[in-house]
């Protein structure tokens, strides 16, 4: 059947071979993050190679996402390993301590205590472990520890409601985003932008470092800081997409706060004409166990019915037990919650102005096809932006989207309901028309007496030029 909600997964240990990655292709998988959290450049480029080579082999194209690490603020390392914390008992976070104790550890992050003053309220280990600011003196900050526990070597901190001055790209991630773009890097995400000049500068790193290999990458900014949510308009504008990233956001605004947050985010980037991730624990059972919990059932389907374009596995496929299994069942509830949902497209397009033509086209056949009741929408697009916009409304119509730029074809795979497929476009357009029509009837998507919807652009070969819609049962002669 065909599944409009696409899946992301992180590869790791668990599915860092080809016979794995394969299956996990096969069983539903369109785009690969690479977490560049953790490993070298050599393990990246290796694996961005296993990729194209696993996606020949499927007979079809998946996307990278290369993953930045973003300033992720940490404890240093302890004499022991660990230290435990008690409530009520005083506790040292000191920028200049090189080995920790049960008394103090250091921190990564050197400016960390010019961010803070008395009263403020640290979250480590994701939120596990409270401590509350008592005093800062110099390079060391005081606290008492409100919620205690183990505390091992590198384990983050936040700041409950956000607000550290950290810069989101770090001279890590600007190599990093080098690596990426020699290794072909579909997508960038990139951790913990505040701003949309974050997004800008991102941008701009990785367009550079992208000439020479001829990659604009698509930016995706990942929504993890408190003071993120207020600019999230000017980030969605400079970005080509955003990921709801649950963990880090979570520690900041607190849980509850969360699936609001999720559902608004989520709203604003389709109405942008944005992507949008869903990410963090979405199957995080499946870790360990072959099958997920109800609870994270639920949560797949809700991020489904919010219209999120893609959801997202990270250890539960990067070091988890059941990797295949896992996109399996990810599939198969997306597929179900998806024919649950209710299509508002008439509603959808009350009050709204088209200035584009090509933007025009692309609505026209969604609200053709959606009222006809055609089995599918073809759109022959160079730069797949008609297929963005028809992906951001919602019918029962698959859409499918041919291109002759592999580049085109690998973006397309996160846009919600678009099947991207490759096609050697002719000159002549209805030599090409009837191309796209034999494609997708050779793939089992529509038989002779269907009724197709076909957008084209006059000349062909023009990104941005659609300006023809097409009407045809299969079979006719065009």
């Amino acid at each position: 059947m065909h599944r409009a909600t696409k899946i992301v997964a992180t590869i790791g240990p668990a599915s860092s071979t080809p016979d794995i990655l394969l299956k996990m292709i096969r069983a539903g998988l369109d785009v690969v993050r690479l977490n560049f959290s953790h490993g070298t450049a050599d393990d990246h480029r290796q694996r961005a190679e296993m990729v194209r080579d696993c996606a020949r082999q499927a007979g079809r194209e998946v996307a990278i996402m290369a993953d930045l690490q973003g300033p992720k603020i940490r404890v240093g390392k302890f004499e022991n390993g660990k230290t435990t914390l008690e409530p009520g008992h005083p506790f040292i976070l000191d920028a200049e301590c090189e080995l920790g104790n049960d008394e103090r550890v250091g921190l990564d992050y050197k400016d960390l205590p010019r961010d803070l003053k008395p009263g403020d309220i640290l979250l480590l280990n994701d939120g596990l472990i409270v401590l509350d600011v008592s005093r800062v003196i110099g390079s060391e900050i005081h606290t008492i520890v409100r919620v205690g526990g183990d505390l091992s070597n590198n384990k983050g901190i936040n700041r409950q409601g956000g607000g550290l001055t950290a810069p989101a790209l770090t001279a890590k991630d600007m190599e990093d985003i080098r690596t990426a773009m020699s290794l072909g890097a579909d997508f960038v995400a990139v951790s913990f932008p505040k701003n949309a000049t974050d997004m800008e500068m991102a941008r701009q790193l990785a367009n550079i470092a992208g000439a020479p290999y001829g990659i604009k990458p698509k930016m995706i900014a990942k929504i993890e800081r408190a003071e993120a949510i207020p600019a999230l308009q000017e980030i969605l504008d400079s970005s080509d997409g955003i990921m709801v990233a649950r963990g880090d956001l979570a520690v900041e605004v607190g849980n509850a706060a969360v699936p609001a947050l999720q559902k608004r985010m989520i709203r604003m980037a389709r109405d942008s004409n944005k992507l949008v991730i869903t990410a963090t624990q979405m199957m995080e059972s499946m870790i360990h166990a072959p099958v997920p919990t109800r609870a994270e059932v639920s949560d797949v389907a809700n991020a489904v019915l919010d219209g999120t374009d893609a959801v997202m596995l990270s250890a539960e496929s990067a070091a988890g037990k059941y990797p295949v299994q896992t996109i399996e069942a990810m599939a198969a509830i997306c597929l179900e919650a998806e024919k649950s949902e209710q299509s508002e497209l008439d509603k959808d397009f009350l009050d709204r102005t088209f200035t584009r033509i090509d933007q025009s086209i692309a609505m026209g056949a969604l609200f053709t096809a959606y009222h006809l009741g055609a089995k599918a929408i073809v759109a022959l697009t160079e730069s797949g932006s008609t297929a963005l916009w028809m992906s951001r409304h919602w019918t029962h119509v698959p859409i499918f989207a041919l291109t002759p730029r592999a580049g085109s074809e690998r973006a397309m795979s996160l846009y919600r309901n678009v099947t991207p497929l490759h096609l050697d476009t002719s000159s002549d357009r209805d030599t090409a028309l009837q191309q796209a029509i034999e494609v997708v009837v050779s793939k089992g998507y529509a038989a002779r007496g269907d009724m197709v919807v076909l957008t084209v652009g006059e000349p062909m070969g023009q990104p941005g030029g659609t300006n023809t819609l097409k009407i045809v049962r299969v079979g006719d002669v065009l």
